[in-house]
């Protein structure tokens, strides 16, 4: 795929000079090829719009990028729990490389907002679709790690997964870890009320907050209510971690 002007243009308002320069901000390693970059964000949406070659989009370099995800985390997590035995080992694991971490992961480096989508997916709300997130930064990892080699792929999924990783854990299943918290004493209680819902039918913006003792404790917006309630409850969880300390 070339760097041409056709795609600097269409998609969105960010051309390729200004996707390439955000990333490369935000993640902190500089790409001697820019093109795997390009490749790494280019869904197949955006690759069958073009009618380009299949293998111009992002799901050959995802599907590597998965693999070396799993070899740096599996390596962090055996040196990190030594006491952890392999059950309890894979179980962490795929916490930690879930669809939903990894989205929320590839959104503190504002990834959703420089992927090419075709025009049904961005019509659609393909941005906050958290599999397209999530794929387009094991992408990115694969392109790095071929850019780079195994030790920068590291230093980039040491900087945006693994780095506080058991907070971002924790918003992988913030419900639960908020009820366990709430239900600490028996006569506590919790609910998430609707807030507002806003945008067209397919790509809605809900907003709902987490209630304790009929107190408002957060909010929080998402794609759906689900969504919507994991983000109340994550923001929850901090603000009254911080009370009990």
């Amino acid at each position: 795929m070339e760097i041409d002007n056709d795609i600097k243009t269409r998609n969105t308002e960010l051309n390729t000079d200004e996707r390439i320069r955000r990333f490369e901000k935000a993640s902190g390693y500089i790409f001697q090829n820019k093109q795997l970059l390009i490749i790494a964000l280019t869904h197949s949406s955006y690759a069958n719009e073009l009618r380009v070659n299949k293998r111009e989009c992002n799901e050959r370099l995802e599907f590597l990028g998965d693999a070396v995800l799993e070899v740096i985390s599996s390596d962090y997590i055996f040196r990190k729990y030594p006491d952890k035995n392999e059950g309890d080992m894979s179980r962490l694991r795929a916490s930690y490389v879930c669809e939903p971490t990894l989205a929320l992961c590839a959104r503190m480096i504002h990834l959703d907002d420089i992927i090419y989508l075709g025009k049904g997916e961005e019509m659609t709300g393909g941005r906050k679709r958290d599999s397209i997130v999530s794929d387009a930064l094991e992408a990115t990892i694969g392109a790095i790690f071929i850019d780079g080699g195994i030790q920068e792929a590291k230093k980039y999924v040491d900087r945006v997964v693994l780095d506080d990783i058991e907070n971002k854990f924790l918003f992988y299943d913030s419900k639960t870890h908020l009820q366990m918290l709430v239900q600490e004493e028996s006569e506590n209680t919790l609910e998430y009320r609707f807030i507002s819902e806003e945008g067209p039918a397919h790509n809605r913006t809900y907003t709902y907050s987490a209630v304790v003792n009929g107190k408002e404790i957060s909010r929080g917006t998402g794609s759906t209510k689900k969504k919507a309630e994991q983000e109340a409850a994550y923001k929850a969880l901090l603000i009254l971690r911080k009370q009990t300390k």
